[in-house]
């Protein structure tokens, strides 16, 4: 973009507080508003100034040049306090020695061996429910997620029983990291909620590290001959050529684990939760999804990768429901020197932010934006596509998802497997709402369970 971009200033700042009160109230129609503000919108947080970019071609150089606008600001200092030094929030000058590291537990060819953990997975979720039955499909889509990330990352079946207290502690982390992160100095007040998040915290990386040192020793009884393809095998093998050819430390090892484990559980589980959600109050498309999982799958028990080129129905709900409701739905970067953004200086050390939920939402690139649609998805030959570069589900650039093909197939699969066999109604009549913590996810979600036999 040539052009000097339009700057403007949010308003309803409040003396000492400025923009905290309307973040915390209601984060989402604050930022549907900035866009009429400027391309690129000052707003305050106590006494910290960030800037908010409602371009999408701003929105794409920011992510491009990870150099300049490194991952920063209070959400990443407080999100390194969970997940340490890990590929997620790790700054510019780690990252590129830790992607490569990494990257080969996300080849193509492992994603045979991820998908039937997932489709095994999400048959045993359904083969617990009851006809007639009702479920929280929120909590029910975050603990399969769990599951498969567990089971990818270990190579072995996910124990609930010590599965479970893990993803409590994760949901209540979770939901203080935008807290602290929007009042700097609530971690500093002896409050019950600070000591359940500290509690958390530890707990939930102590977990990890736990899972991490059983697998080492079930590792130690392998032959010769084994093959282990899970991440955490892969991993501590690419370690062994980690930076400085050192091996990895037990804490990188964990900061790593905790990454994945936040962003594959979150990420697929939430996806999962909103697309249930929307075909529960959209019947037609919900027939429609049912006629092509009933004639890909045929008899099968579960979706499986073969089937995933023919579900492309099934894809375009995952993909509708991650732009009306795009997990990581605000992140932040900051400014490594002076730099400039749309024609205007940006000082060193300028927090900046940006949007998914914000860009997904704008109607000059997604025409109808609260419209529930999967068919703008799958257009007909020579129609226009929504723009690719405003959707940013897995963000862009160096530090897009490194498991994004991973949470889609992921998503994809545990959806068909649903569908086949069972059609999930809203079990009531209130309005389920976001809940814009660190993840943007439903914070309940209770559907009716209705067993349902294949056409055909």
């Amino acid at each position: 973009m040539n052009a000097r971009c339009t700057y403007g200033v949010a308003p309803g700042a409040l003396p000492l507080l400025g923009h905290a009160l309307p973040l915390v109230r209601d984060p989402l129609a604050f930022l549907d508003a900035l866009p009429g503000r400027g391309d690129l919108v000052q707003v305050r947080v106590g006494p910290v100034r960030a800037v908010v970019v409602c371009d999408p071609e701003l929105t794409r150089r920011v992510l491009r040049d990870d150099r300049t606008f490194d991952k920063g600001g209070p959400l990443y200092e407080r999100i390194r306090e969970v997940t340490g030094n890990g590929l997620a929030s790790c700054p510019y000058r780690d990252h590129r020695e830790q992607r490569r590291l990494l990257q080969p537990a996300f080849h193509s060819a492992r994603m045979a061996a991820y998908a039937e953990v997932m489709s095994r997975q999400a048959r045993v979720t359904t083969g617990a429910w009851h006809d007639g039955g009702t479920v929280d499909a929120a909590d029910e889509m975050l603990a399969l997620s769990a599951r498969i990330t567990v089971s990818a990352m270990f190579g072995a079946e996910a124990d609930d029983a010590r599965l479970a207290p893990l993803r409590e502690d994760f949901t209540t982390v979770v939901a203080g990291i935008p807290r602290r992160a929007l009042v700097p100095t609530a971690d500093r007040l002896p409050a019950p909620g600070n000591r359940r998040y500290d509690r958390a915290r530890s707990r939930m990386r102590a977990a990890i590290g736990r899972l991490i040192a059983d697998h080492r020793g079930a590792s130690d009884g392998r032959t010769g001959t084994d093959d282990p393809d899970d991440l955490l095998s892969l991993l501590l093998a690419a370690g062994r050529d980690g930076p400085d050819g050192r091996a990895l430390s037990e804490s990188e090892v964990t900061d790593q684990f905790v990454t994945f484990f936040a962003a594959g559980t979150e990420t697929s589980g939430s996806a999962l939760a909103w697309a249930l959600h929307l075909l529960g109050g959209h019947p037609e498309v919900a027939r429609r999804l049912r006629a092509e999982v009933d004639a890909v799958l045929g008899t099968a028990p579960a979706a499986t990768l073969a089937h995933l080129p023919d579900l492309r129905l099934t894809a375009a709900v995952v993909n509708e429901a991650l732009r009306l409701y795009p997990p990581a739905w605000l992140l932040t970067r900051t400014t490594t020197g002076d730099t400039s953004l749309g024609g205007h200086s940006l000082p060193v050390g300028t927090t900046v932010v940006y949007s998914a939920y914000l860009l997904h939402r704008r109607p000059d690139l997604f025409p109808e934006p609260e419209r529930f649609d999967p068919d703008r998805w799958i257009a007909a030959p020579g129609a226009p596509t929504p723009p690719r570069t405003a959707f940013l589900p897995f963000g862009s650039g160096p530090r897009k998802c490194i498991g994004d093909v991973f949470a889609l197939t992921e998503a994809a699969l545990a959806l068909a497997t649903v569908v086949a066999d069972w059609d999930l109604r809203p079990a009531d009549g209130r309005r389920v709402r976001p809940a814009p913590r660190l993840v943007l996810r439903p914070h309940r979600l209770p559907m009716v369970t209705v067993a349902r036999a294949r056409a055909g």
